[in-house]
């Protein structure tokens, strides 16, 4: 079932265009896309998005303080709620979210639902790895895994390598 919402805009992220739409209920999509038009200044919600994401992107909001409002199936809409639950700069796998849900028989259907999560970041989908820490999987591309889960890590762990994911390209 479509939806189109009712406002939308673009930011200009440190890994590229982002749009983001939003109805009155909360951000329906944060999409990695370029803007299609002229950029009119952000109201509302979503000028509250652009300025937490801002403060994301320099290190210096941890948690995101949005209503959200994507549209996907029960099951979908259940692994989206548990990304959430995810911490800043802390990592799963795939088989630790299916395992937090339903069982590891669900490994191949979260990641499923992962790759359709349409409010990248606000949902962490990022913060998802796979087996043996693997970085795969994510819908922007792995340069921007890897760029958000190195910021992340960064701004919570003094002892951070850098080098952790440059075998994973």
């Amino acid at each position: 079932m479509a939806h189109s919402p009712n406002e939308r805009n673009f930011y200009r992220s440190p890994v590229g265009w982002i749009e983001i739409t939003a109805q009155p209920k909360g951000i329906v999509t944060l999409l990695y896309k370029e803007p299609e038009s002229e950029i009119q200044p952000p109201e509302g919600l979503l000028a509250d998005c652009i300025t937490q994401l801002d403060l994301y992107f320099s290190g210096n909001l941890k948690a995101f303080n949005l209503p959200l409002a994507p549209y996907g199936s029960p099951f979908q809409l259940q692994v989206w709620n548990e990304l959430v639950k995810i911490p800043y700069g802390q990592v799963i796998t795939y088989r630790d979210l299916a395992n937090r849900l339903h069982g590891p028989t669900y490994t191949r259907i979260v990641g499923q639902a992962n790759a359709k999560n349409p409010v990248s970041i606000l949902i962490p989908c990022h913060r998802v790895l796979g087996m043996n820490g693997a970085l795969t999987g994510y819908a922007g591309g792995l340069w921007r895994k890897k760029f958000l889960l190195e910021l992340e890590q960064k701004g919570s762990r003094s002892d951070f390598n850098p080098t952790l994911f440059d075998n994973n390209q």
